[in-house]
């Protein structure tokens, strides 16, 4: 792998343990959880749901749409 790919996969890692992190502290301190908060924030902006969907979808086209399966027959 290059230099990038092991910085990326390194952040990726730390943001995964971080919200792990987070979610138990929460839970043991009886804190607020990203759920609870997600709640709460659609409570008070009902289209933040689609907002993130939009935004999921976006990185989704961007990431891989020039992806094709092996043997479609299309260039991409």
């Amino acid at each position: 792998m290059t230099k990038w790919a092991w910085i990326w996969t390194a952040w990726l890692v730390l943001a995964v343990a971080s919200f792990f992190v987070f979610e138990i502290t929460a839970i043991v301190t009886n804190g607020t959880t990203l759920s609870l908060f997600t709640w709460d924030m659609t409570e008070e902006f009902p289209l933040l749901p689609w907002i993130g969907g939009v935004v999921a979808g976006g990185l989704a086209v961007h990431f891989w749409w020039h992806w094709s399966p092996p043997g479609s027959g299309s260039n991409g």
